[in-house]
Parts: C-alpha cells; structure tokens; sequence
C-alpha cells in the first residue's frame, strides 16, 4: 500500500453538510475541478494551493489514530486523475464510512469500481445553471434512483431550473430521506440570512434541511 495520491489538503475536522453532518472525518481535498460554480466556497482555495502527496500508509494512519472516517472531496473526485486516486483511497484503506462530495461527473464510473462492501456515501452536488445542466441530472437521477448509497445535496435557490428539478425528483417519487437542501452563501451571514426560504422548502417537499455547518461555525 505504499502508493500516494496528490491533494491540496488533508486534515481532520467534522463533516458540515448532509447525511454525515457532524461527524469526525479525515478531509482530503482535490485541486481540479469539472466545473466553476459562482457560489463554490472553496475555488480560490483550489486556484492558490500547491499540490502535494500523501501516502495510503499515512492516510491509514490518521484514520487509525483519529478513529475517524475519510471524506474525499475537491474540487472533483470523479475529475482526471482523482478518480483513480479516489478509487485507490476507498478500496485499499480500513475505514468504517467513507464520504465522496461529487457534482456527479462520472459518477457511476466511480461506484463501479468500488469495493461494494465498502460503507461508501455519495453525496451528490447538483450544479444547476443550463437546460444542459438539469438534463444531465435528470438522466443521471435515473440511473442511482435506487442506491441508496447516493445522496442528493442541492444549494437551494429560488430559480426556475432549481426549482423544476425538485419537482421532478417529487414526481419520479425519489426517496425524500435522500435530499438535503442547503442555503446559499459562503459567509455565516449570508447562509443565516438564506436559511428562512430554504427552511420553507424543506417543509414543501417533505425532504432534510442541512445548515453548512463548516460555515457557520467557521471549522473548515
């Protein structure tokens, strides 16, 4: 196991959006991303950081001592190169959960190559702001509308497309317990202020509420 992977970071802090939220995971985080989201909370972190390498030993070793779980996140996991490292990271290392943050690009080449046994939650991101946009989540819905791994974790915005692809996932019956709603924003302020509306949507579509802990808190 003495293959390395490239990050900008790795550390240990509490998971702060969805089905995970608050628990103690190992973050690793890619530099490349398949998109540029306006509202990312993390793109000037990706564009100013240096790559560096951490070994499979040494990722064994923090979950091990931490006694904590492993979130791979970006940037994209699913992007060029992090896909194989992903892979590599989830399939070889002891760990009892793993989180994989993804836009859903490549999403089901990733869950394909994964140990199935692995205790792996995918919380997908949709990025909605293209005709082009919901229908390739439209499309991908379908395929992991039963795996009950996969997690949809929408920033809730009172747009047209956003707005279109909750109802279809309400018309398709996707599982409710499966969705999380998050307010937009990348300030305490700004997710404080959102949060009213998005509460009012979560109650509409009968799905969760997640707050953006790491945001509020300012732990990440």
């Amino acid at each position: 196991m003495s293959q390395a992977v490239k990050t900008i970071e790795s550390f240990v802090t509490w998971q702060g959006e969805g089905k995970d939220s608050g628990q103690r995971l190992l973050i690793i985080r890619f530099k490349t991303c398949s998109r540029r989201c306006p509202w990312c909370d993390t793109q000037v972190r990706m564009r100013s950081s240096v790559e560096t390498e951490i070994t499979l030993e040494e990722i064994q070793k923090i979950v091990n001592d931490e006694k904590c779980g492993l979130m791979i996140t970006g940037g994209s996991p699913t992007f060029g190169e992090n896909l194989q490292s992903t892979i590599n990271i989830i399939n070889n290392i002891n760990c009892k959960i793993f989180n994989v943050e993804t836009n859903g690009y490549n999403l089901i080449g990733l869950i394909d190559k994964i140990n199935p046994k692995k205790n792996v939650n995918y919380s997908l991101s949709p990025k909605l702001f293209s005709e082009e946009d919901y229908s390739f989540y439209v499309a991908l819905i379908q395929k992991i509308i039963y795996d009950e791994k996969v997690f949809i974790k929408l920033v809730y915005e009172e747009r047209e497309l956003v707005i279109r692809f909750l109802d279809h996932l309400q018309n398709i019956e996707f599982d409710n317990q499966r969705i999380y709603l998050m307010p937009e924003g990348v300030t305490k302020e700004q997710i404080l202020d959102h949060a009213p509306k998005v509460f009012d949507a979560a109650e509409k579509y009968k799905v969760n509420f997640s707050s953006r802990d790491h945001i509020i808190y300012g732990f990440v």
